[in-house]
């Protein structure tokens, strides 16, 4: 039978492994945040997505609404620590922290913070594949079950100016985002957004490698989509804000325990 069905299978006396935190005070909610803001670009940095100081991904404080942290200027994604975060108002002053932000983050991730109230966090680096896609203005087709997750859920920036210096790009792209989760921006690379530092960073990392699912099959000559019924249906499966952060966990886990000092 088509339709919905639970992905979770559990019996008497069994708990999920994978649950949401309940936080206590702003206070506890922010740091929890920012370990997870900091562990995605460790993982960004384990996965290749760095280009010299390109990219940046944000989150929205818990308090100050207009305020969002962002990694400093120049530090690499994989050196990065908790204490090293920024944070910024939409204005671009440095409001907490002891280091500069790139100009085009705050262009950027402030124009879709400002339009888009949900978003809490927003994801955008020059990965490979991610920027090869973007070249084409084109969408990705639903070519796998993980593509699926975007599927009538992202669109195309379809103009390029330069590196986003002006606040009328970013209203531009912000724009052009609507209320999808993702966005290619042309001839630059993937954007991704969600309503937790979790799922932003997963759709990040996922849509990274369904664009380059794409070109592979592309250069085989097999693309062969998901007919438009399953797509849909798949979307709803594995495309919800769940879905999202759920994915992220074991990432979580694994970097964290690699890497302990990210929490520094």
């Amino acid at each position: 039978m088509k339709g919905y069905k639970e992905e979770r299978v559990s019996g008497k006396g069994v708990q999920d492994y994978l649950q949401r935190p309940i936080f206590n005070s702003v206070e506890e909610e922010r740091l929890h945040n920012k370990q997870r803001l900091t562990a995605a670009f460790r993982l960004f940095a384990r996965f290749g997505f760095t280009e010299g100081i390109a990219g940046h991904i944000t989150y929205r404080d818990p308090e100050y609404k207009n305020h969002m942290w962002v990694n400093p200027y120049g530090i690499p994604f994989n050196k990065i620590k908790t204490s090293d975060l920024v944070l910024v108002n939409e204005e671009g002053e440095v409001v907490e922290g002891k280091y500069s932000i790139h100009k085009s983050a705050l262009m950027i991730h402030a124009g879709v913070h400002k339009a888009r109230p949900d978003v809490i966090a927003s994801a955008h680096a020059h990965p490979l594949y991610g920027k090869t896609w973007s070249s084409t203005g084109r969408l990705l087709d639903p070519l796998t079950q993980d593509a699926c997750a975007f599927y009538n859920d992202h669109s195309v920036s379809d103009e390029f100016s330069g590196v986003v210096y002006e606040e009328d790009e970013g209203q531009r792209i912000a724009r052009a985002l609507g209320n999808n989760k993702a966005a290619f921006l042309r001839s630059h690379g993937p954007l991704t957004v969600g309503q937790s530092v979790d799922s932003a960073a997963f759709w990040f990392i996922t849509l990274e490698r369904s664009c380059q699912a794409q070109l592979l099959a592309e250069a085989a000559g097999i693309v062969n989509p998901i007919d438009e019924e399953n797509a849909a249906l798949t979307a709803e499966q594995v495309g919800r804000e769940q879905d999202g952060w759920d994915n992220f966990q074991p990432l979580w886990e694994r970097i964290v325990s690699e890497q302990p000092d990210l929490l520094d």
